[in-house]
């Protein structure tokens, strides 16, 4: 199950989701420092985190799920945002440098095609940056934020993920130390416990992040191994008769015994002493 357009504008509209906006924002700042001169594509519910790259970029578009639904974005502007299907984007070959991916791993049935599809868009030299839910901490468990809903992934898994997709992870990094609630007073707090939690508890994240590079060179399954062929001795024992058989075999082959045997007729008559 997937949340809809309206309730992923509520959760970033709410303090809970202006903090976790704030936190994962910071991590991608870093991953993606200068973006200069780059076309830049959001995929899912990625609108929250596009914002620090318009102005720098080239072009900031965004794409969202049939599914899902859109909206405008950014507000007062023109419209950055096309309704898409997951597996079709309305791209040409190698046309963006960077694809953030948000709140849509997670949720989707066709996760070969999807990958595949980003992997046709990205440029030769581009990155992708992939975020999920993190399967170890409270925000997969709790359902009032929409980091609770589908697949989570751990650091590890995302990577195998993108591996297996033609793509080369580069860097990770993790977000969302602090509890997933509305009280203010943890919310003041957020960055304290984003510090110490990055260095203590990098398990329990919230989300997991994985940046990966466009591998170009890459094969599309795991190769199978070469069969050889085990000769095994095997004892056959002789074939017998069935019981059932064995009756007729005798009958059959008193019959051949008469059939051979020489009749009166052929058997050298013998001379009598009267012939004599």
């Amino acid at each position: 199950m997937r949340q809809d357009v309206v309730d992923l504008h509520r959760f970033y509209a709410s303090s809970i989701g202006q903090a976790a906006r704030r936190l994962i924002r910071r991590r991608l700042r870093v991953m993606w420092s200068d973006v200069r001169g780059m076309r830049v594509l959001g995929f899912g519910y990625a609108t929250p985190y596009l914002r620090p790259f318009i102005g720098e970029a080239e072009r900031v578009m965004a794409f969202m799920p049939a599914q899902q639904g859109c909206v405008h974005w950014p507000a007062g502007e023109d419209n950055r945002v096309a309704l898409t299907e997951e597996t079709m984007l309305p791209l040409p070959d190698s046309s963006v440098d960077r694809i953030l991916v948000v709140h849509l791993v997670e949720h989707t049935d066709s996760m070969r095609r999807l990958m595949r599809e980003c992997w046709r868009v990205l440029t030769p030299n581009g990155r992708i940056v992939v975020v999920t839910p993190n399967r170890s901490s409270l925000w997969s468990w709790s359902e009032k934020t929409p980091f609770g809903y589908g697949h989570p992934h751990s650091v590890s898994q995302l990577q195998n993920l993108l591996r297996e997709n033609m793509f080369l992870p580069i860097q990770h990094s993790r977000a969302l130390f602090m509890p997933p609630t509305n009280m203010r007073l943890l919310l003041r707090w957020s960055q304290v416990f984003e510090n110490i939690g990055s260095r203590l508890f990098k398990a329990f994240a919230g989300v997991s992040i994985v940046e990966a590079g466009k591998q170009l060179y890459a094969s599309s399954g795991t190769p199978q191994r070469k069969r050889r062929l085990v000769h095994i001795p095997v004892t056959v024992p002789p074939l017998r008769p069935a019981d059932g058989n064995q009756q007729h075999r005798v009958s059959h082959d008193q019959t051949d015994e008469c059939q051979n045997s020489p009749s009166d007729e052929d058997k050298p008559a013998r001379l009598s002493t009267s012939d004599q």
